[in-house]
């Protein structure tokens, strides 16, 4: 009857093993998700040509406003496509 005694004993304390695993698990996975959901998302980059229009699409504002005169304008504009 001993024998069985500590089998019992044995298989209580692997379930409670196992139990404190899946408990464990679960908890690793909240705070995975919680850290997640606190990390800030990331910010859209815009492409290359998608600044590159907006730039020159500034520059043609500022020329057409009197701002720049012809010669900064093509200064600038050439600066922009040159970088590219």
């Amino acid at each position: 009857m001993v024998g069985r005694r500590g089998m019992g004993i044995v298989g209580v304390a692997a379930t409670a093993k196992v139990v404190s695993n899946r408990t464990q698990a679960k908890a690793d996975a909240e705070r995975e998700a919680q850290a997640a959901a606190a990390a800030p998302a990331p910010a859209a980059v815009p492409a290359e040509g998608d600044d590159m229009v907006a730039q020159l699409q500034k520059l043609a504002d500022l020329k057409a406003a009197g701002v720049l005169s012809e010669d900064e304008f093509a200064a600038a504009k050439a600066k922009i496509l040159g970088a590219s």
